[in-house]
């Protein structure tokens, strides 16, 4: 026989119902919706962060959101390269992929990053579906500059086989590959990909997990982070020449939901512990959230589902 100790049944286990009780209008405003998420940086390499995030992500979808995940694997590939004796190169933050290491890279983005994140999120249960962009011809595309190689620019997407995933209730993993118009596959920046992704999907919203804070106005000086910023205040930083070559693909995937339709678009760090769910279910927001400068009247995302549609998201419950 056991007894409970009268200070840990008031005091703790009350804390944590009130915490779950003050979340409620977040989950309320989360449930239904979809988001898509692109995972990338630091926030990949280390295997217990990953794990976290991919159970954030569970998370998420048990209370009814529906997330897709996008991702790259820059540091593997480079890695995978060297191993290999390939030059690692990159323009304007795009890795030059020679025709001779479509393959590897391919291999390391669909059977090495790609599965471990699977294997993440399937620790929980069936719910993660490994994808190819270019299973299905999801993501098409054509050369971009023949000095960068296979490197491709998105020229259509066809969202059937990830919205077919979404509607069984699986959480589609995608690697950011491409198939070619000349029958080839190509390397796309993951970031690109994704803002491409959740314009065609109708998401609701587009979220970056990357290795920084969100954007800064000059990266030398912290004290500069802007937490929010208009689609033209975007626009103007790019054409200023400030930003860092690695942030102008996440700004200009940012810019390609927004213009899409998409009501926000937020980058935020992924090595941060739990920054999934303090960006989405408190009212502490991390990183940078970006708008339209004039939001789309007529964007249709996707349609909720019954329950979600039936919730009044603007209704707070009083903590007793």
């Amino acid at each position: 026989m056991k007894f409970t100790k009268t200070g840990a049944r008031s005091s703790n286990y009350a804390t944590k119902v009130n915490l779950l009780v003050e979340a409620l209008p977040w989950i309320k405003h989360t449930t239904g919706k979809t988001v898509l998420i692109k995972y990338g940086g630091s926030a990949m390499e280390n295997p217990e962060l990953m794990a976290q995030v991919m159970t954030d992500i569970v998370l998420l979808k048990i209370i009814g959101m529906k997330p897709i995940i996008v991702h790259g694997g820059g540091k593997d590939i480079s890695a995978a390269f060297e191993k290999s004796g390939m030059p690692v190169e990159f323009k304007n933050g795009l890795r030059v992929t020679p025709d001779d290491a479509m393959e590897l890279v391919r291999m390391v983005l669909v059977g090495s990053v790609n599965r471990r994140l699977v294997d993440a999120i399937n620790v929980h249960g069936h719910l993660a579906v490994g994808v190819s962009g270019g299973d299905g011809c999801t993501i098409r595309a054509t050369q971009l500059d023949p000095e960068l190689g296979r490197v491709g620019e998105v020229t259509s997407i066809d969202p059937t086989y990830l919205d077919h995933l979404i509607n069984d209730d699986y959480i589609p993993i995608v690697a950011s590959v491409a198939a070619g118009d000349d029958g080839k596959p190509f390397n796309i920046n993951a970031d690109i990909a994704a803002g491409h992704l959740a314009a065609a999907l109708h998401a609701h919203k587009i979220i970056f997990l990357s290795d920084v804070d969100g954007l800064y106005k000059d990266f030398s000086d912290k004290d500069t982070l802007i937490s929010s910023l208009t689609s033209e205040e975007a626009r103007e930083l790019v054409e200023s020449g400030t930003l860092s070559s690695g942030m102008i693909p996440k700004i200009e995937a940012c810019l390609a939901a927004l213009d899409a339709g998409i009501p926000a678009a937020h980058i935020i760090n992924g090595t941060m512990p739990h920054a999934l769910l303090l960006e989405l279910l408190t009212d502490h927001g991390v990183g940078t959230m970006m708008k339209p400068s004039t939001p789309d009247e007529t964007y249709q995302a996707q349609p909720l589902d019954a329950l979600a549609s039936r919730l009044d998201a603007n209704v707070n419950i009083e903590l007793g």
